[in-house]
């Protein structure tokens, strides 16, 4: 596995000044949480290289987010993940029950990020085997476009030996001579069948194989011309030399077209339901068993070459996987470096002058969220799974709660409490023209694709930042949103008559952009842009 070892020295080396750096390309401002995150990165780096009897006492530093919707919370711990390659989820703690009640309990995000983690090293692991299973699945192809040309020959069985049988003794008295008794041993020769018959046996099967070999031959046949003479010179050439021009055609790409009949493996597929006290993934897994041993599990399909090409190459890269290698390197993966994001846990803190109603509900999921969060054993379909060394980030607004109003052992799970800035105008400034995917590239990009260069001056973005930050002010705060959608009531007439007026070139000026955008600044009135 040289690809890991090189990643897992790329991740040593990024310090959390690097880390925060890279951070940088794409979330404008939020220092104090790009340090928070680095540093706890950093300390895993750090633990995986203590001894082993140390290393289990060192638990992770778990992170608490504080501030308004779109100031980059989820967007920091997204990159954070993508940057050290680990599996990671996001989660609304607003979907989670308690148990009891009807819903998904906790415990479902530890698998689904079992499930991604998987995921990842299965793609990681088929990425060594794509040549492979695409030299199988030719062969396979080939075997579909001319039958029985990849069948070698059957080694002819021995002629049967006589079978000799003792069948007892017996003696006589000869009528001429004064011998004496004469004793002897009586035999049974089985005599096999005649040679004619076996060679008249195989002659007929082999007329039934070529006949069918035609008939499926006659079946396959298309209008193709070169398909057609190379059938036709299989006869002269022999089956070697068929296969070998198929092959070369199927390089060439001249029997894309052509349809082949396969037998493919089909998931069933389940609608989903809830029952409580039972999982979800247990209750599935044993479906989707049963179905598969009534022979649910295959199906016949009529599809292209270039389709049939790419179904085979995804069922030999199955096969040619070890999935209990794959499941125990990324069980690994998933306790050694697993980020989980709950994101709007503000949604379910108590107030402590509240009792009763809907808030039972939820400080149950607090209650059943917490032993996830200190670490416990979760079993999944790929194994258990402990939670102690897992990174929990979490995330809330807390404009109604306060972090206060969480359960005191659930506050003590999440030490690194790091409150985010609200959005102004030089941030909105530096969203528009700094991360590498700015927003004003994004929509520039998508209209050039249907001819129309557009093209924004200095002057009109700084504009467009001050309208969303004027706007955020007066209305509710939604952060950076706020510039989508502004953006999409600049260019929403633009991108509606984009096909009819290509090619173009449109300038957008401070002027262009007061015209847009004069009535709704004026009025206030966003309602119908919200997000």
């Amino acid at each position: 596995m040289t690809d890991k070892n090189a990643k897992k020295d790329d991740l040593n080396k990024l310090t959390p000044r690097e880390i925060v750096a890279e951070l940088d390309k794409y979330i404008v401002g939020q220092k104090k949480a790009k340090r928070a995150v680095a540093v706890a990165l950093r300390n895993r780096i750090r633990r995986l290289k203590l001894d082993p009897e140390l290393r289990d006492d060192v638990a992770p530093k778990n992170i608490l987010m504080i501030g308004p919707t779109g100031v980059g919370k989820t967007e920091i711990a997204r990159r954070l993940a993508k940057l050290t390659g680990s599996p990671f989820i996001k989660v609304e703690a607003t979907k989670y029950t308690e148990v009891g009640y009807v819903g998904r309990d906790v415990e479902s995000m530890v698998r689904d990020l079992m499930a991604s983690g998987f995921q990842m090293v299965k793609q990681e692991m088929q990425e060594s085997f794509v040549a492979d299973a695409e030299k199988r699945a030719e062969e396979v192809l080939l075997d579909l476009l001319l039958p029985g040309s990849g069948k070698k020959p059957r080694a002819k069985k021995p002629a049967p030996a006589p079978v000799v049988r003792p069948m007892g003794t017996f003696s006589f008295n000869p009528e001429n001579g004064g011998g004496g008794n004469i004793f002897g041993t009586a035999i049974q020769v089985g005599i096999p069948a005649a040679a004619g018959q076996e060679a008249e046996a195989e002659s007929a099967g082999a007329e039934n194989a070529a006949a069918a070999e035609a008939e499926n031959g006659e079946q396959n046949e298309t209008a193709d011309a070169a398909f057609d003479a190379a059938a036709s010179a299989s006869a002269s050439a022999g089956t070697d030399a068929t296969r070998e021009k198929f092959r070369a055609m199927l390089h060439e790409g001249k029997l894309e077209d052509k349809t082949v009949e396969l037998v493919v493996n089909q998931n069933p597929q389940f609608p989903p339901f809830e029952m409580m006290g039972v999982s979800m993934e247990d209750i599935e897994s044993t479906m989707s068993g049963f179905a598969s041993f009534f022979g649910g599990g295959k199906k016949k399909k009529v599809v292209t070459v270039a389709r049939a090409r790419e179904i085979l190459k995804a069922e030999e890269l199955e096969k040619l996987i070890d999935r209990d290698r794959v499941s125990d390197e990324a069980r690994q993966r998933v306790e050694e470096a697993g980020i989980i994001f709950i994101d709007e846990i503000d949604k379910i803190a108590v107030k402590g002058d509240r009792g009763g109603g809907p808030d039972v509900s939820r400080e149950g999921v607090q209650r059943d969220i917490l032993p996830i969060v200190e670490g416990a054993t979760v079993s999944t379909k790929w194994g258990p799974v402990n939670t102690d060394h897992i990174l929990f980030i979490a995330a809330g607004a807390f404009t109604v709660s306060k972090p206060s109003d969480l359960i005191p052992e659930l506050q003590g799970r999440f030490p690194l409490r790091v409150e985010l800035d609200s959005l102004g105008k030089d941030d909105f400034l530096r969203i528009l023209t700094e991360p590498k995917n700015a927003l004003t590239r994004q929509y520039t990009e998508l209209l050039a694709t249907e001819g129309i260069e557009v093209e924004f001056t200095p002057e009109a973005i700084e504009r467009l930042a001050v309208l969303a930050a004027d706007v955020n002010s007066k209305l509710e705060n939604i952060g950076a949103r706020r510039l989508h959608t502004i953006m999409e009531a600049l260019l929403e007439e633009l991108s509606f008559e984009a096909p009819d007026i290509s090619p173009a070139k449109v300038p957008i000026t401070v002027g262009y952009v007061d015209e847009k955008l004069a009535g709704i600044v004026k009025d206030q009135d966003l309602g119908r842009y919200m997000l």
